[in-house]
């Protein structure tokens, strides 16, 4: 049993487009990052950065105590690795997965973040901030685009790369981002989004938290923006 610490954003779906599709057992365990979950200290005995999705394994392959797992990539790798899925064995499709893994993780994630941030949650708006990262946003889609040309997944079959980078593209209109630019993307994101196990892992999102979509309240935006 896996039990999964979690909260409806991109970074949490991930993980459950995983856990869906190799229909391995877990429980939800919510972190309200509006109330300031992430800061309690039983959560940071698992994810130290005070980031969520982290997952604790209670039944590891290697048969020994849980294993706590923290960060969004890290714990699709370890899936992978666990249920030998959606990783592939030889070495030179398996490097081409995690680099894409990896890109995701390091660029995609993070720029397409800092896009939601200035242009849907700052308190003030920057222009030079709001430009900056929706032109990084519509490079890395371009970056995307072509990868995907002539390819149905980004790294021949679906995997960890597809799952890490989907549910960020989930809201590509909040990002100012228009599929009918990016046609392989869109292509990629209708199969993805066609697939049974990603329909049930989204269909969590407006179980755990009811408010899903609504404006954030002040407390709200102090727990998730303010400093600690």
């Amino acid at each position: 049993m896996i039990d999964l610490y979690y909260w409806p954003t991109p970074n949490g779906h991930k993980i459950t487009l995983f856990l869906e599709e190799a229909g391995l057992d877990y429980t939800i365990k919510p972190v309200d990052i509006g109330k300031g979950d992430q800061f309690a200290a039983e959560f940071l005995a698992i994810s130290p950065n005070n980031k969520m999705p982290a997952i604790v394994d209670h039944a590891p392959a290697d048969g020994g105590a849980a294993q706590s797992v923290f960060e969004s990539g890290a714990i699709l790798l370890y899936l992978a690795e666990k249920t030998g899925a959606f990783l592939p064995t030889e070495a030179r499709a398996r490097i081409e997965v995690l680099e894409w893994l990896f890109w995701q993780v390091g660029g995609l994630g993070p720029m397409l973040g800092q896009n939601h941030h200035f242009n849907q949650y700052a308190p003030e708006k920057i222009p030079y901030a709001m430009d900056r990262y929706t032109n990084e946003t519509r490079r890395l889609y371009g970056v995307l685009d072509k990868r995907l040309d002539g390819r149905d997944f980004i790294a021949g079959d679906y995997s960890i790369a597809d799952m890490a980078a989907y549910p960020w593209i989930v809201p590509h209109a909040k990002q100012k981002m228009d599929l009918v630019d990016f046609p392989n993307v869109a292509r990629w994101f209708d199969a993805i989004s066609q697939r049974p196990a990603t329909a049930r892992a989204y269909a969590l999102g407006p179980q755990v938290n009811p408010a899903l979509g609504e404006p954030l309240t002040e407390e709200q935006r102090r727990h998730m923006f303010g400093p600690r």
